[in-house]
């Protein structure tokens, strides 16, 4: 059985008390509890975490390109993973901006990675 709320007509399950969709009492008697529903876009992003998180990134994903460079035969290349870790993280918000950030972190990774393990094999 479904309780349909008379306010907004959202079909809610038989064991709430309260809309789903808009918050209204779905019982007689009861109450509508006060809440607060922060959205995405009223958060501000702290702009210096966002640049430590692509210094983070690149020295991570572009330390086996260099320290490639400097000593020949390494395989520290490998290690240029840990640079992923970042932007997967970041790609999974729900804010916008912070998503945009970290698929251009994704790209700056690849990009690293990339030339780490062509320096690795060449």
């Amino acid at each position: 059985m479904t309780r349909l709320c008379e306010n907004c007509g959202f079909v809610n399950q038989d064991d709430y008390d309260f809309c789903a969709k808009c918050g209204n009492p779905l019982v007689e008697g009861l109450k509508p509890k006060n809440f607060i529903v922060f959205k995405p876009e009223q958060y501000k992003i702290n702009k210096k975490a966002i640049l430590l998180s692509y210094i983070i990134t690149i020295i991570l994903s572009w330390s086996g390109f260099i320290v490639g460079i400097i000593s020949k035969n390494t395989r520290i290349a490998v290690f240029t993973f840990f640079g992923f870790f970042m932007p997967f993280y970041l790609v999974q918000s729900k804010h916008p901006t912070i998503r945009k950030h970290g698929l251009i972190m994704m790209i700056i990774s690849l990009v690293g990675v990339a030339l780490s393990f062509y320096v690795m094999f060449n």
